[in-house]
């Protein structure tokens, strides 16, 4: 592939905004700043592709920092006319303060859990020595920097409950630095380990397996390669870490690790976001050798736990909805792998638990929980005494136990703590989240709506109970479809914030999700991903064909993967819309397999590399390069951050400049840019709200609607 750099200046200019009454089509429109244009051209199986703003990919340039400045200048000039902005910060600030806590889990002899008294930047994590005990403060993040952009993003609890390792991140990074803490003496230790990325802590002994990849040249955007796993030991430096695998002949691939039944290394390989290899290793035997038991990347495995010198095992191998399968240990061949708990199709087997000698199955049935209890042997032997409709997480535990906990959540429901009974399937209410409001006063609907080929797609549909289907009724679409990511129901104070002005929540489940398994997920990916773009097509049609809504008051909303969907839907379909909010999109569908670990995402969406057929499809739908000019489009409200290193902000940058130099009409098509925030997880509850803030005051005020708060 060949690429021409000859850059032509134009010279930037600081923005002005000029005056917008509102949001509709006729106000006058936006002066953006001007963006520098690069004659930057790259040749893809003989079809020349322009490039111009190739420029904004350096994350360290003066240029790009000075774009940045512009451009948020211009977009919170604009955000700051809209009159009652102040008043929705409040109102979320207060139903945001309510004490949130997550479900217990136990080791050893001590009860572990998180705790966020209500505005709290990062939740608190405490133990407890019995469940009715005084809870101990572990580890407060929010004393790791002023600003409350340190956040905890994994951590472990060693085999004797008395180590604490724990990975931090900086400024929502997926880069993590781990540290070790004494639980009995609450002294922080001195170790401190450096560039680890995707990584759990494996407790064995005095010590743990991790993973790490070297130090890269580009923090934020450098590919990251040649991933290595390693064993520290606990009290020593980063540099005495032991070497406990790596595969120099692939330099693409990843690697993680746990250590089942105390006794077992297990290995996982990992080249994309799905199939992973599967090795292993008795750690009690010093001459044990590292076995191969899958060494391919056709399927995902997982494994649950070890029983009776068997692995455990949940697959999809030969079964696109998961099952549960034994591979002995002592001659792991695939002639003596064995079904412990079949596939149970339609539905699709989500995650399984050992705890209390019973595997706790959750199944996900239409696009909601269903969880189902079985012995060690396969037999089922109850359903979970809980029937609501939403989705439920937990059950964390070893095999001894005889209690764990789940939380049940859904549109309507903020979370709810269990305390299960393992031996005699019983639940009792552990802990009940008390905000302010009343779910008795909205409702959920499960429908279904076929897309263009005919497929039948679930859509969850909540609102205030007694809405009037007129057309007129704010609605807000979110979709994802990707990477077999399944949208089942859960709580989010933003969405209250929503439906509390009349809002309507659509979250439809296109293909490319996990919902229905490998087969759905394997129906929106590569040369099928035009699926999942008709699938929301469908769902639009469907809301204004109901009169939930119509265009003027319809607004499409999705993050990352669901950043891709939104504008390719835009650029396919801008009459559907009256809003737009592309988040952490992927919008560049021909580079994003260059930067960090952009190149796992091939096995859903291919390269431009891959060959000419593959090219040509990537850029009939990539949303950077498919702007239609002399359309009308929505207004759109892009979002991204600075410290992204998943999908670097270069997408949303070269997006975003590429709207404001297209003839597309005059509705607003802006840029929020987050500083010291990444790809969104471990941000801090003040820069969440205010990101709420913006995305609804924009949305509201570009359908010219005025909320009302008492």
């Amino acid at each position: 592939m060949k690429r021409n750099y000859t850059c032509i200046l134009i010279l930037s200019t600081i923005a002005m905004l000029t005056s917008c009454k509102n949001g509709h089509p006729d106000s006058e429109p936006v002066s953006y700043p001007e963006t520098k244009v690069c004659d930057t051209v790259d040749n893809y199986f003989g079809t020349e592709v322009a490039d111009p703003y190739r420029w904004l990919e350096d994350d360290y340039s003066e240029e790009t920092a000075n774009w940045v400045k512009a451009q948020n200048e211009l977009t919170n000039n604009y955000l700051a006319q809209i009159p009652y902005r102040e008043q929705m910060k409040k109102h979320l600030m207060d139903i945001f303060n309510y004490p949130k806590e997550s479900a217990p889990w136990k080791k050893g002899e001590r009860y572990f859990f998180y705790h966020n008294d209500g505005l709290q930047n990062q939740s608190v994590l405490y133990y407890k020595n019995s469940l009715d005990g005084e809870a101990i403060e572990l580890l407060d993040p929010n004393k790791l920097s002023k600003d409350g952009t340190v956040a905890l993003s994994t951590l472990d609890i060693s085999e004797d409950g008395n180590y604490l390792g724990y990975a931090i991140s900086r400024n929502g990074s997926d880069w993590q630095e781990i540290f070790v803490k004494n639980i009995v003496t609450g002294e922080e230790l001195s170790d401190h380990l450096m560039w680890v990325k995707f990584s759990g802590i494996a407790w064995k002994d005095d010590g743990f397996f991790y993973s790490r990849f070297p130090e890269p040249k580009n923090q934020l955007s450098g590919v990251n390669e040649n991933g290595k796993l390693y064993y520290h030991k606990v009290g020593t430096d980063q540099k005495a870490d032991q070497l406990a695998y790596q595969d120099p002949s692939n330099p693409d691939l990843s690697f993680s690790a746990e250590v089942v039944n105390k006794r077992w290394l297990v290995i996982y390989g990992s080249e994309s976001t799905s199939g992973n290899t599967l090795y292993f290793k008795d750690l009690n035997d010093p001459k044990a050798k590292l076995v191969k038991v899958v060494d391919n990347f056709d399927n995902d495995y997982g494994v649950i736990d070890e029983i009776d010198g068997k692995f455990v095992v949940i697959t999809n191998n030969e079964t696109p909805e998961y099952k549960v399968i034994t591979i002995p240990t002592n001659n792991p061949s695939r002639d003596n792998w064995h079904d412990l708990i079949p596939s149970a199709s339609p539905e699709v087997l989500s995650g399984v638990s050992h705890v209390g000698h019973r595997l706790i199955a959750s199944y996900t049935k239409d696009a909601h929980s269903v969880v189902r209890i079985f012995d060690v042997n396969g037999k089922k032997l109850a359903d979970l005494d809980n029937d609501m409709i939403g989705s439920i997480s937990g059950f964390s535990g070893d095999c001894d136990d005889t209690e764990t906990f789940y939380t049940v959540t859904s549109y309507t429901t903020p979370a709810t703590i269990y305390h299960y009974d393992v031996a005699n399937n019983k639940s009792t209410l552990y802990k009940q989240s008390k905000i302010k409001f009343n779910s008795d006063d909205y409702e959920t609907e499960l429908e279904f709506y076929a897309s263009k080929d005919g497929t039948k797609i679930p859509i969850f549909i909540t609102h205030k109970k007694g809405i009037k289907l007129n057309g007129k009724n704010p609605t807000l679409l979110y979709g994802y479809g990707g990477f077999n990511v399944s949208l089942t129901p859960t709580f989010s104070v933003a969405r209250v914030a929503w439906m509390e002005q009349g809002g309507v929540l659509a979250v439809a489940c296109l293909r490319g999700g996990g919902e229905y398994g490998e087969t759905w997920h394997k129906a929106g990916i590569k040369m099928q991903k035009q699926n999942v773009f008709d699938d929301c097509i469908a769902a639009a049609e469907f809301l204004i064909s109901k009169k939930y809504t119509s265009p003027k008051y319809l607004a499409l909303q999705g993050g990352s993967n669901g950043g891709l969907l939104v504008g390719a839907v835009v650029n396919q379909r801008p009459d559907l819309f009256a809003v737009a909010i592309p988040q952490v999109g992927v919008m560049d569908m021909l580079r994003y397999h260059k930067f960090t670990i952009g190149r796992y995402w091939a096995v859903d969406y291919g390269t431009s590399e891959d060959n000419k057929e593959m090219f040509e499809y990537l850029f009939k739908y990539s949303p950077l390069h498919s702007i239609k000019n002399g359309v009308d489009y929505p207004a759109i409200l892009v979002t991204t951050a600075d410290h992204d290193d998943r999908v670097v902000p270069a997408h949303s940058f070269k997006y975003a400049a590429t709207l404001q130099n297209s003839k597309i009409g005059n509705r607003p098509h802006l840029i929020r840019i987050e500083s010291n925030a990444g790809h969104g997880s471990g941000k801090p509850l003040d820069k969440s709200i205010n990101e709420i803030v913006d995305i609804y005051s924009f949305i509201f005020f570009n359908m010219g609607i005025t909320p009302k708060y008492q």
